[in-house]
Formats: C-alpha cells, sequence, structure tokens
C-alpha cells in the first residue's frame, strides 16, 4: 500500500501509515459513540509499526482501563484507539484520513449497542459483539 496520511480538522495533528490495513469496520459500541458523538464510527486497523504522528501530538485518555484513545487538544477530533490486548495494533478513525474512501468498511461491530434508528449495510457482515476470532451469524 502507498503511504496514506490524515490528521484533524484544524491541522494540528497529522499521521501517516506505511502498512496495509488489518480490517476495515463500523463500531457501534457505547464507547466509539460517546467518544465520537456519533451514531457509529468507522475505523481501519493498521500495524502500530507502520503509524507515525508527523506533526503535533494528539492528546491521550483512557476511555476504560484497557484503552487508550487520542484526539487533538485544538479541535477535538477523535484519532486512534489502542487496546491493551492488541499492542501491536493501532485503529485509526478513517473520516480522519484524507482519502477515506480507499478505506470502505468491510463489517460492521458491536449491533448489540447500535441506536435502533442508526442503519446499517446489509451487505456487510454483522457482529453482536467484536468480530475477533469470530465468524458472522447465519443469516
Amino acid at each position: 500500500m502507498d503511504n496514506a496520511e490524515g490528521g484533524c480538522l484544524c491541522g494540528a495533528v497529522r499521521y501517516r501509515v506505511a502498512s496495509t490495513p488489518l480490517a476495515t469496520s463500523v463500531c457501534h459500541c457505547v464507547s466509539c459513540r460517546r467518544a465520537s458523538g456519533a451514531p457509529a464510527v468507522a475505523w481501519v486497523v493498521v500495524d502500530v509499526a507502520g503509524f507515525a504522528f508527523v506533526t503535533g501530538s494528539p492528546v491521550a485518555f483512557r476511555s476504560s482501563p484497557p484503552v487508550l484513545r487520542t484526539f487533538c487538544g485544538r479541535c477535538g477530533t477523535p484519532l486512534t484507539y489502542r487496546h491493551d490486548e492488541s499492542p501491536d495494533t493501532v485503529d485509526i478513525t478513517t473520516a480522519s484520513f484524507d482519502f477515506p474512501e480507499r478505506f470502505a468498511p468491510t463489517r460492521e461491530i458491536w449491533l448489540e449497542h447500535r441506536i435502533a434508528w442508526q442503519p446499517v449495510n446489509a451487505s456487510l457482515p454483522h457482529f453482536p459483539r467484536t468480530s475477533a476470532k469470530a465468524k458472522p451469524p447465519a443469516t
């Protein structure tokens, strides 16, 4: 994959990705919704070795004991998600990429937390919780 870049709304924080995505998802979980203020959040998961902040430094906070999220301290744009159980990967908010259309989601996760009026993409596999080590439910 060619390098992909992105950053926050105000431009204070920029990042570069130099690795192929491992996964692309739309998450409906409560913590992603509250951290973003959106009904669902699209994520691109990459190897942490292929990810770097190249301008500015985001603010980090623990949204739960094992989860570290980053955002721009100036404009508030959510940027990344890291889970202690997966130290070799970083999830990046798809919409913060310069060209997010390169990273269409391939699944929707945490459907058990989905807001009832939020539509789902019928063409994607759906998971009640995480898709890690899971197969989509039979339809």
